[in-house]
């Protein structure tokens, strides 16, 4: 399915980027647009638990949408989520549409190591704890703790072209939506 679409990520992260490319080309072909467009998220720098990270994301497809005036407007968002004692990755992406419609979808939860876990609570983002413990650099510009602790057999891309594509079925499967 062939159509002109421009879409404009609120991120200007390589990775984030490049998801967003992949998944879209994949869906609506060649003819697909994406544009960075640097935005706020609206919540900490290193959100905890689903309902912060989530509202990052929310906020990242909206400011993207109203600052490009793209088809669709796509926001992530990684943060930590602590169950049971123990803290994960976690990760939200939002597509919006002009017309006010949303796509929403969370997970990717990777159990983190102890070590990493320490950083964070001493008040260190992800990125760097990972590089901290791993002796990275730029962890979240490239396979992220996604990346790190599954031997590269996943990355921090991988894992949001899962969440794009998983919040696109709004879109993708209107009809069951509406």
């Amino acid at each position: 399915m062939e159509l002109k679409m421009d879409i404009a990520v609120g991120s200007t992260n390589p990775v984030k980027i490049a998801a967003a490319e992949a998944v879209l080309r994949r869906i609506y072909g060649s003819e697909v647009r994406v544009q960075a467009i640097a935005v706020e998220s609206g919540v900490s720098p290193q959100p905890w638990g689903d309902e912060e990270t989530r509202r990052g994301a929310l906020a990242r497809a909206a400011a993207a949408l109203q600052r490009s005036g793209a088809t669709l407007g796509i926001g992530f968002e990684g943060g930590l989520l602590e169950v049971a004692g123990e803290v994960y990755t976690s990760a939200w992406c939002a597509v919006a549409r002009e017309d006010g419609v949303v796509g929403v979808a969370g997970g990717e939860n990777l159990l983190l190591p102890p070590p990493v876990v320490a950083a964070l609570r001493a008040g260190m983002e992800l990125g760097p704890a990972v590089d901290a413990v791993t002796g990275g650099h730029n962890t979240n510009r490239h396979g992220g703790a996604i990346g790190a602790f599954t031997g590269g057999c996943l990355s921090r891309q991988s894992a949001y072209e899962h969440l794009l594509t998983l919040a696109l079925a709004r879109f993708l499967s209107a009809d069951y939506y509406e």
